[in-house]
């Protein structure tokens, strides 16, 4: 049974979050991390859900059209604030000061650059400017214990040092020379073929993608 969530769609906006530029992500927010077909893709290894971390999906469409389930676990075992602050916003349990849910459901992936990360999670602009979090504008880097070994990692985008709220990516493929500076708080562990997908999507000017790639539906498994 998933728990699903309320939440309603951001407003429609142009621009940029971050721009990749000497093998790292700056400007605004910014952030980056690695699975295939659910098993570790890369050098090292990655924490598994067997001591009971959530398990979290969105349902994802591009151009309207469905195109497949993405099922996430979140390391709660080793960054619990980051974890649940992306929970909430997967089930809606976060709300905004006049109760309303607030969080991923109808938000659109605002930026993918191909072989590297889609990134998404501004349910307040929907270009990469808004920032948010279930603790106050935003939160501390948790911890920086695991990396960006290959495709399917979530991870933390961010505007500097401890600026962590409501967006994020998922990497494409190994991103090393973000390790240090983004938080890694989870991975993919069922529907990487989605993720390609939304990742081969035609983009233009900043990396937007030209047709809209949205969270339909999310929740916690």
């Amino acid at each position: 049974r998933s728990r699903r969530s309320g939440t309603a769609a951001p407003e429609p906006a142009l621009g940029q979050w971050n721009t990749r530029t000497s093998g790292r992500l700056l400007a605004g927010h910014s952030g980056a991390g690695g699975l295939e077909g659910g098993g570790m893709s890369g050098p090292g290894s990655i924490p598994g859900a067997a001591g009971g971390n959530p398990i979290v999906f969105f349902d994802v469409s591009i151009g309207g059209q469905a195109v497949g389930r993405v099922k996430m676990e979140l390391f709660a075992d080793s960054v619990p604030r980051t974890a649940e602050n992306f929970r909430q916003m997967c089930t809606g349990e976060f709300r905004d000061k006049n109760g309303k849910p607030q969080g991923f459901k109808g938000c659109a992936f605002h930026r993918i650059i191909k072989g590297f990360m889609v990134q998404g999670g501004d349910f307040l602009h929907g270009d990469g400017t808004g920032c948010v979090c279930i603790y106050g504008s935003s939160f501390a880097d948790e911890s920086f214990a695991l990396k960006h070994l290959g495709p399917g990692l979530l991870s933390m985008a961010n505007s500097g040092p401890n600026s962590n709220g409501c967006q994020f990516f998922i990497t494409c493929d190994a991103c090393d020379w973000l390790d240090g500076k983004h938080v890694v708080f989870g991975k993919v562990v069922e529907g990487m073929l989605c993720v390609r997908k939304m990742e081969n999507v035609a983009v233009g000017a900043n990396s937007k993608p030209k047709l809209p790639v949205v969270i339909t539906e999310c929740g916690e498994m």
